[in-house]
């Protein structure tokens, strides 16, 4: 495994050591033990989940202000422009956004910590996107923030207006947004 720093240095990007042949490939997508001796990040995962989109869906950007969610993400089939924004008062990255290209084809494989919230716009047809959390989903406390806020001005890849569900639509403005101290 190698691992890539970004402009913010909690968030990480994984290459995995992928051993291929002419029968496919084989690669270890997640080792607890290599995962902390590279990163130092000592985090217990709690819940896998498995999504399914269609070209130009948006979801984000989401997270949960109690019961934070650290993500380790990775794409099994497709392409997704990946953002993490930092939403913690207190750092010196607040406000600030990394993106990152994550496809079947890189295999890479991207740490969100906790106090951020996440995104990501489908590039492919469709794709299959698969993350690890580290605390459970509770809806009760979940925010969102609107994909295209002024402020953060994110450069989404995307001529076309992207495919929003009604929670991503309504999402609030990062300036009014509850976020971490």
């Amino acid at each position: 495994m190698k691992v890539i720093m970004t402009e913010i240095a909690e968030v990480v990007i994984i290459e995995p050591r992928v051993f291929e042949d002419d029968r496919g490939f084989f690669y270890e997508s997640y080792n607890k033990k290599k995962f902390l001796e590279l990163t130092g990040i000592d985090q217990e995962f709690v819940q896998d989940n498995h999504s399914r989109s269609c070209k130009n869906v948006l979801r984000g950007l989401h997270y949960q202000i109690r019961q934070t969610q650290g993500k380790l993400i990775r794409v099994i089939s497709g392409e997704v422009f990946d953002v993490a924004v930092d939403i913690r008062k207190s750092s010196p990255t607040f406000g600030k956004w990394v993106s990152v290209h994550l496809s079947s084809d890189n295999r890479r494989i991207l740490w969100v910590p906790p106090g951020f919230a996440h995104g990501f716009l489908v590039l492919s047809d469709v794709v299959e996107f698969l993350y690890k959390t580290t605390d459970y989903y509770a809806p009760q406390f979940e925010r969102t923030i609107i994909w295209n806020d002024p402020d953060l001005a994110i450069d989404w890849p995307t001529a076309d207006k992207p495919v929003l569900s009604p929670k991503d639509l309504s999402g609030s403005l990062f300036r009014s947004a509850e976020v971490f101290p």
